[in-house]
């Protein structure tokens, strides 16, 4: 199946495009991008050298990606912004792509990105995410699979959000967050339960659910100091995927975030 190109796009000579491709009115692409099949961007959509975009993708209008990096540091080194397949893109989106600090931006599979989200350069985020509506991102962020970010929060750069996790909405995510929970608040950005239903939609047992939540007490409702609660964790409970994957997050010290707490009144 051929693509169809609309006579009013400006089309970089050395642009790649698969099979299938559709590319709406005054969108521009430039030389260095590649696009996969089945791929659909609306009109007025701009995508910059480096964008590397996999298949089945849609891009709505207004969408701007793999642009330069908002960074004082970046000198214009060759980088990149590469998106998996299926993701949808609404309205206005913008996906910076990388700096020389990882070389590239990358934004995953099967992923709903809701109008005006920003992303910074560095930013990694997974696979089946859905980030709502006026969501930024400062740089180094790094979002988990299966994450749920609400509308209008602000994440700071370097936050990790792991897997599984939801962010309300409104939210000032300053601290790093671990996976399975819930997180919100702006004057107060803390720890608020377990993701449950989250957890249940994506086919978790009670069984397991029942051992995150003990874990999930001793981390920050015992009193411990994190360290002593992460000792416990590991002396008391059995070492399932999960339990492995939590204290794996916890254990992985990169950015110098710290980590949410639960709100104490």
């Amino acid at each position: 199946m051929s693509s169809s190109i609309h006579a009013t796009a400006v089309i970089g000579s050395g642009a790649r495009l698969g099979e299938g491709v559709v590319i709406g009115p005054y969108t521009v692409i430039e030389e260095d991008v590649v696009i996969g099949d089945g791929t659909v961007i609306a009109p007025h959509v701009h995508i910059a050298d480096g964008a590397r975009i996999g298949s089945e993708c849609r891009i709505a209008t207004g969408a701007v990606l793999s642009t330069a990096p908002q960074d004082l540091k970046f000198t214009g080194e060759k980088t990149y912004l590469e998106i998996g397949d299926r993701t949808v893109i609404r309205e206005c989106v913008t996906l910076n792509r990388g700096t020389r600090a990882s070389g590239r931006t990358v934004v995953g599979s099967d992923n709903l990105i809701m109008a005006y989200v920003h992303a910074g350069h560095d930013c990694v985020i997974g696979n089946h995410v859905v980030i709502a509506n006026s969501v930024q991102f400062g740089g180094h962020c790094e979002v988990g699979d299966y994450v749920v970010v609400g509308g209008l929060a602000g994440v700071h750069q370097f936050v990790r959000i792991g897997r599984y996790s939801m962010v309300g909405g409104v939210s000032r995510a300053s601290l790093d967050v671990p996976p399975f929970v819930m997180a919100g608040g702006h004057s107060s950005f803390r720890y608020e339960g377990l993701n449950v239903i989250g957890l249940r939609r994506r086919g978790f047992t009670p069984e397991q659910l029942s051992v995150i939540r003990d874990v999930y007490r001793v981390i920050f409702q015992s009193g411990l100091l994190l360290n002593n609660a992460l000792d416990t964790v590991r002396r008391d409970f059995p070492r399932t995927p999960e339990v492995e994957e939590i204290l794996g997050f916890f254990d992985t010290k990169q950015s110098g975030r710290k980590f949410i707490r639960p709100f104490k009144s």
